[in-house]
């Protein structure tokens, strides 16, 4: 009988730069007597992410939320913008801490994105954007998604938090739509600690969110319009450039790990995983199961609970939907029968302990236990 792990396995791990080359870029912020609005720490962050995403245009923000919040008013967003409920909260709370309403779109079973097929449907006059999530960082369907826009005048934002370095038969996923939205947070394969980035494929819009995100100040006597405070300090920056330099090895040590997971998992009745997409360029960000109840035995929710009593933290990204908070159930679009697919994934996703560092045989016992809890 497999015995729980000595300590918690958690579902990441954050990678960290070296103590002591941080210590050597705080002494040079210490020196420097700038801690925030747009320091050195910032413009050289900013330039390199520029050509690690590939885009010529891209700004740095305190967090993804934020920065989502100021895409949406860089692009002049207003009345209804069509979404997916699989997603995490920010991604349509944004939306309507900008007084926008959400409409909910249904999701492809097999990639959890958005179901493009689905999207005609839901445009009203109203609509003036669309906002798809690139979810598990899996690229959605980027050719319909644009060719839906063009035909109807719309404007594309992606959420593309989980797809740091990501490309698409060789293209960088920032190529695609007018803006696309990054998490720098902790849990993710690259991160500031807290932090965010938008790419933009038009330069005015780049030079609208840089001054969005310093109150609408454009010099000491001019403010143009109603900003907020979206910066990014230089603290977090300079944690930023350290793990650049390390995000490829981070990379490299997921795949090795998924890969692990896949072997394991392999032919157990009732659990589904994810292959890598011929011409897309992964990063890893989670590795994730599909539960069918009946062929495996047991619900997610009782997987999630018995994984915990052997100290393996998983979690269900991403339960409840957000058509199911309490804050939009009214939205007609929220129902659940207009969303059978999310629902369905939904209360069959589960995610699994990742980061590059993850030791083998923790991955080995883990597998183990998913096998042995099966009745």
């Amino acid at each position: 009988m497999l015995e729980p792990f000595k300590e918690p396995v958690f579902i990441t791990k954050p990678l960290l730069p070296e103590i002591e080359e941080l210590s050597a870029m705080l002494e040079a912020i210490w020196a420097s007597n700038q801690l925030s609005n747009n320091g050195t720490m910032v413009k050289q962050l900013e330039r390199e992410l520029a050509g690690y995403l590939g885009s010529e245009q891209l700004s740095v923000f305190s967090n993804g939320t934020v920065a989502l919040q100021i895409a949406c008013r860089a692009l002049r967003l207003s009345g209804e913008v069509i979404t997916t409920p699989f997603t995490f909260a920010a991604t349509v709370h944004s939306l309507m801490w900008s007084n926008i309403k959400p409409v909910f779109c249904d999701i492809e079973e097999d990639t959890f994105n958005i179901n493009p097929d689905c999207i005609e449907a839901l445009i009203t006059q109203d609509t003036t954007a669309i906002l798809p999530v690139h979810v598990f960082g899996r690229p959605c369907n980027v050719e319909k998604i644009q060719k839906i826009a063009d035909k109807y005048g719309l404007k594309v934002l992606y959420d593309a938090a989980h797809t740091f370095g990501v490309k698409i038969d060789g293209k960088p996923v920032s190529a695609f739509g007018d803006v696309s939205m990054f998490s720098f947070h902790a849990t993710k394969v690259y991160h500031t600690i807290e932090g965010g980035a938008l790419t933009f494929n038009t330069p005015y819009l780049k030079e609208r969110a840089d001054l969005l995100r310093n109150f609408g100040i454009l010099d000491t006597g001019t403010v143009m319009e109603p900003g907020t405070n979206g910066k990014l300090n230089e603290v977090q920056a300079a944690v930023g450039i350290l793990l650049l330099k390390k995000v490829e090895a981070e990379i490299e040590g997921r795949k090795k790990v998924t890969e692990l997971y896949r072997k394991y998992l392999d032919n157990i009745p009732g659990i589904t995983v994810s292959s890598d997409v011929e011409g897309v360029t992964h990063n890893y960000p989670y590795f994730v199961i599909k539960i069918d109840r009946d062929e495996y035995g047991l619900s997610c929710d009782e997987v999630f609970s018995k994984l915990k009593e052997y100290n393996v933290i998983s979690r269900r990204y991403f339960y409840p939907l957000c058509s199911n908070f309490q804050c939009y159930r009214d939205i007609p679009s929220a129902a659940a029968s207009r969303l059978p697919i999310a629902n369905k994934v939904a209360d069959s996703v589960l995610s699994l302990p990742l980061h590059g560092r993850l030791p083998a045989d923790h991955v080995e016992k883990i597998c183990d236990i998913i096998k042995g809890i099966r009745p």
